[in-house]
């Protein structure tokens, strides 16, 4: 396995040498690849395909294809035929399997269906050795002094995230640890399955050099390294699992005296992309294809907000996701980026199925981007997190939890002053805005979803 990660990684600074068009090569050839093999050990896809041409390589030739269609075909969506439902839903019905080989040879990672459909995901180890080899895309742009920081802390990692599941940052890291062991034994999982004091005791004593996690705990964390109780020095942080503002990430960068990059991935693929220092997400397009699209699945331009987003993993053979629809709004940047990566360069806008639409004037609606609210809170003083709960078409739940010292009156006075503001702009009508009891609840798996719409019929 370690060979072929080396060979993976050396073809791929090999791409990103040679500049665009060979990284665009590389993905066409790939794509026509996998929907090849798509087509001859997938029954459902070869339905799918049936009178497309002999070989493909622009994926907008595809049909779209997304959780709920695929997890109901489960069977015949896989090309192995020992891998089947029943067989997974058992493995993962035991949380103390979680990261070990799923008949020996794969991976098998779930999502926690905050969407309203559970995600079961094989993976095989062409796909991880590509993870794996991709990794070292995301440390581009480390100093001298970063790489000091990596070494005095022996390369250290440290995963903040919640245990107990088969969710895919526990099943990697695992794996990592079991396929890499010269690597992986620098991985460590640190749960917030436990009190906010015990995980800092945990991560002074473990000192790591980078360290990983879900945006909101990191902003926790970020507090506790203000207030002089957490006191480690990473050489890099990294934000992922939930869409970042450039006001958080500026807020971590302050708090731990280091670089911060945020992720933007999905279980369906780990890999997809890498954050660069001008707050871009550069696509591993070489090994993921990423389209813009309207609601109708059509194109859209550079620098316009998509109304959802396609992807295609090249790498995954047991699994094939192909032209799916992950769910999230983004932008394609119309220029190259100052970071000067050939790759293709997006930001994350939030979940088209997190915008909140409310009543408007003349029996219309309008709808406001998640992205726009944490913008506002993230700068707001004294929000530590913030959870908005759409209960009704005109009324908003606020859940806030507040900083150390802040007066929790004064900080709910300022942020319902904000919000009605915010509301007002967009012309939406009279919308109730309720103070929760309750603080910010997170998934099983350890998200925080920020925004939650009305769930409507």
């Amino acid at each position: 396995m370690s060979e072929s990660v080396r060979r993976i990684a050396r073809d791929a600074r090999e791409a990103v040498r040679q500049g665009s068009e060979a990284v665009e090569r590389r993905g066409r050839a790939r794509l026509a690849e996998m929907v090849a093999h798509a087509r001859a050990r997938s029954p459902y896809y070869r339905e799918l395909y049936r009178g497309l041409p002999e070989r493909v390589e622009d994926p907008a030739l595809l049909p779209v294809t997304d959780k709920k269609a695929l997890m109901a075909r489960f069977d015949d969506w896989v090309t192995d035929r020992e891998v089947t439902l029943e067989r997974v839903q058992e493995f993962v019905a035991d949380p103390a399997r979680a990261g070990e080989a799923f008949l020996g040879r794969y991976m098998v990672a779930t999502t926690s269906g905050t969407s309203g459909v559970r995600g079961l995901f094989v993976v095989d180890e062409r796909c991880m050795a590509v993870h794996a080899a991709l990794g070292s895309r995301a440390g581009g742009g480390l100093g001298v002094r970063d790489l000091l920081r990596l070494v005095a802390r022996a390369g250290r990692t440290a995963i903040v995230t919640a245990p107990g599941g088969h969710f895919s940052t526990v099943v990697s890291a695992a794996w990592f640890r079991r396929e890499q062991p010269l690597t992986g034994r620098m991985l460590r999982v640190v749960s917030i399955n436990q009190p906010l004091a015990g995980l800092v005791a945990e991560l002074n004593r473990y000192n790591p050099a980078s360290v990983a996690g879900f945006l909101s705990m990191l902003t926790l964390l970020a507090q506790e390294q203000e207030a002089g109780r957490l006191r480690i020095r990473p050489a890099m942080v990294i934000a992922g699992g939930e869409t970042a503002t450039p006001e958080a990430l500026a807020r971590l960068a302050a708090a731990f005296r280091t670089k911060v990059r945020a992720s933007y991935a999905a279980t369906e693929c780990g890999y997809l992309s890498y954050g660069c220092a001008h707050g871009w997400y550069h696509v591993n397009s070489d090994w993921v294809m990423v389209e813009p699209v309207d609601a109708e699945h059509r194109p859209v331009p550079a620098g316009e907000p998509s109304h959802t987003v396609l992807i295609s993993n090249l790498a995954n053979r047991v699994q094939p996701i192909l032209r799916y629809d992950i769910g999230d709004s983004v932008v394609l940047r119309p220029d190259p980026c100052p970071c000067g990566s050939p790759l293709p360069a997006i930001r994350v806008r939030g979940r088209a199925a997190d915008l909140l639409t409310f009543p408007a004037g003349d029996g219309e609606q309008v709808s406001i981007s998640p992205m726009l609210f944490g913008a506002l809170l993230d700068r707001t003083p004294g929000v530590e997190r913030f959870q908005l709960v759409q209960t009704a078409p005109t009324t908003l739940r606020v859940r806030l939890r507040v900083g150390d010292g802040a007066d929790a009156d004064a900080v709910w006075g300022t942020v319902r002053g904000e919000l009605a503001h915010l509301l007002s702009e967009h012309e939406a009508g009279e919308v109730t805005l309720e103070r929760a009891e309750e603080p910010p609840q997170q998934s099983p798996g350890g998200k925080l979803r920020r925004v939650i719409p009305l769930t409507r019929p």
